[in-house]
This record gives C-alpha cells, structure tokens and sequence, in this order.
C-alpha cells in the first residue's frame, strides 16, 4: 500500500526555520522523483522542489531557490525540505508528491508570520 506522510509543519516567525518530512512506504523514493508542492489560501498549488530519481537532481521555484533545500535518506525511505529564512509568502499547505505513483500526501500547514 503507497503511503506518503507528511509532518514537521507549524507556526514559525518570519527568518526561522522548518524542516518537512515526507515518509514514504509501499515504494523507495529513490526509484521516483519527488516533489513537494505547496497551495497557499485562493492560489493554485505550485511547485516548490523537486529531486529526481536516481543521481538526485534538483530543481527550485524561483520564489524559494537558496532558502530551500530538498534531500532524501535512501535508508529511511523519506524525502525531506528544509527551509530556512521564512518569509511570510511561505505561508501555504505543503504537499508531498510521488511521480512514479502520481500520490499526495495528506499536507502539512507552515505558517510565517510576520
């Protein structure tokens, strides 16, 4: 059974920090690429990262490159997004996403304020 959880979200001042996990189970993210999307309140749900399968390429929002950084533990089958410097236009439900198996996970709330 494909399985993605979500956690690590929460209230955060504006220049802090959060790291999201993405625990997968039922496949290895390492055979998939990853993404994490993010859908702030009346906006469309963007792409925020993504790590491809394999050599681990890695690809950022424009909004987020050198704030966020998105990596994976092969051995505990979970995908990862640091982000640092917060700002208050980060404010969105984060959503983890498989490629190989097109699922979401459930999302997880970060909230900046300012």
């Amino acid at each position: 059974q494909v399985q993605l959880v979500e956690s690590g979200g929460g209230l955060v001042q504006s220049g802090g920090s959060l790291t999201l996990s993405c625990a997968a189970s039922g496949f290895t993210v390492s055979s998939s690429a990853m993404r994490w999307y993010r859908q702030a309140p009346g906006k469309e749900r963007e792409l925020v990262a993504r790590i491809d399968s394999g050599g681990g390429s890695t690809y950022y929002a424009n909004s987020v490159k050198g704030r966020f950084t998105i990596s994976r533990d092969n051995a505990k089958n979970t995908v990862y997004l640091q982000m640092n410097r917060l700002k208050s236009e980060d404010t969105a439900v984060y959503y983890c996403y498989a490629a190989i198996m097109g699922y979401w996970g459930q999302g997880t709330q970060v909230t900046v304020s300012s």
